[in-house]
């Protein structure tokens, strides 16, 4: 049962944001510190499982679904992580800025990137956008090494220089959240988590994660940090309504038995369970159509079916309940989810304020199955 979304997305804004209060009383006023409003309000979101932030100097405070921790990190974030993979390659600057502007307007917390990531421009963009737009405290940076042409694999002396290049294409004095971009066998895990932790003692990574690790190497990873050496906090995999034999089973299991905070990517299948693409005709020449087109079929038509019967019954997008569907399992934490225009963001981030029923999570795992 989905486990911490406790009000609908009909009470919401276009990004599930909004909250029914007394009209007698402002936002403002309920969140002022000291009085009896503002005792009542901290009771009200408390109970209503939201949190309070500042959002820009226009908006001023809005509401958002309570922020959750990714593992035992500190790290604490919006439960819909923004993509950015698209950064300086699909998406210009002035582009992805708009993105990052509407993304951070409606809460959002946590942007997830890579140093081989359009080969790096991604994490140039966005530590232009955080300085431009003074975001740094408010935002948590997670970036992955270990593609970049320039710093490839896992050997002690390239994650120490691949994190020094992102710190500074990013412009910051800290990674919050620095996966292992992929595993690298021929080079023993507990030499790359010694050069990690050497990276943490100096104040440059916050917590480390793991990218499409298997099973085994997760496990290998808890016995080392049991001996001392950084633990992963959390684990980023590809995972969703299409594709969820590779996660479902062991994966799953020993991310639930380690408690790491799962972030899965393509959680759209690609954009197919935005409901664009429904036939061959739809399909665009191009790498992502072609992965779309890979979901069409009689599989595919079933959960898009399921998929638009449980959004309209909510009054959201198809991509809405895709990723609120994530949302429902134990172990997801955040989806992370890319978008090409700042109109896309209000249906990602709606996904955190919808609560599923019982009903509607069995049959997105029937028509999926």
């Amino acid at each position: 049962m989905a486990r911490r979304h406790a009000y609908r997305a009909n009470e919401a804004s276009g990004a599930g944001a909004a909250l029914t209060i007394d009209e007698s009383s402002s936002l403002d006023e309920l969140t002022q510190p000291g009085g009896s409003a503002s005792d009542s309000a901290s009771d009200l979101f408390a109970a209503l499982n939201v949190d309070v932030i500042a959002s820009n100097p226009l908006s001023g405070p809005i509401i958002v679904p309570q922020r959750v921790p990714i593992g035992d990190s500190g790290i604490e974030v919006h439960p819909l992580a923004l993509g950015a993979s698209t950064f300086g390659w699909t998406l210009s600057t002035e582009q992805a800025f708009d993105v990052l502007d509407r993304f951070a307007g409606l809460g959002g917390s946590l942007v997830d990137t890579a140093d081989s990531y359009a080969a790096g421009r991604s994490e140039s963009i966005i530590g232009k956008w955080m300085d431009s737009r003074g975001t740094r405290d408010r935002m948590a940076i997670a970036t992955k090494i270990g593609h970049h042409p320039d710093h490839r694999g896992l050997s002690p002396v390239e994650i120490s220089s691949a994190v020094d290049d992102s710190l500074l294409r990013l412009g910051v004095e800290r990674i919050d959240l620095l996966y292992f971009h992929g595993d690298d066998t021929e080079v023993p895990l507990e030499e790359s988590l010694g050069a990690v932790d050497a990276l943490i003692t100096a104040g440059k990574v916050g917590a480390i994660g793991a990218a499409d690790f298997t099973p085994d190497r997760l496990i290998e990873a808890r016995v080392l940090a049991a001996n001392g050496l950084p633990r992963f906090q959390a684990l980023t995999t590809k995972y969703n309504l299409m594709e969820r034999r590779p996660f479902e089973g062991a994966p799953e299991l020993v991310a639930h038995a380690q408690g790491l905070a799962v972030l899965p990517y393509f959680g759209l299948a690609s954009g197919f369970l935005g409901g664009q693409v429904r036939r061959r005709a739809d399909v665009r020449h191009d790498a992502r159509g072609e992965r779309q087109a890979r979901y069409l079929g009689r599989r595919g038509h079933r959960v898009l079916a399921a998929v638009d019967e449980i959004a309209f019954a909510h009054g959201v997008q198809p991509a809405t309940i895709a990723l609120s569907w994530l949302l429902a399992k134990p172990t997801v934490v955040a989806p992370v989810v890319s978008a090409s225009r700042p109109d896309h963001v209000d249906a990602l981030m709606a996904a955190a304020s919808v609560e599923l029923q019982r009903s509607e999570i069995v049959e997105l795992d029937r028509a999926s199955a």
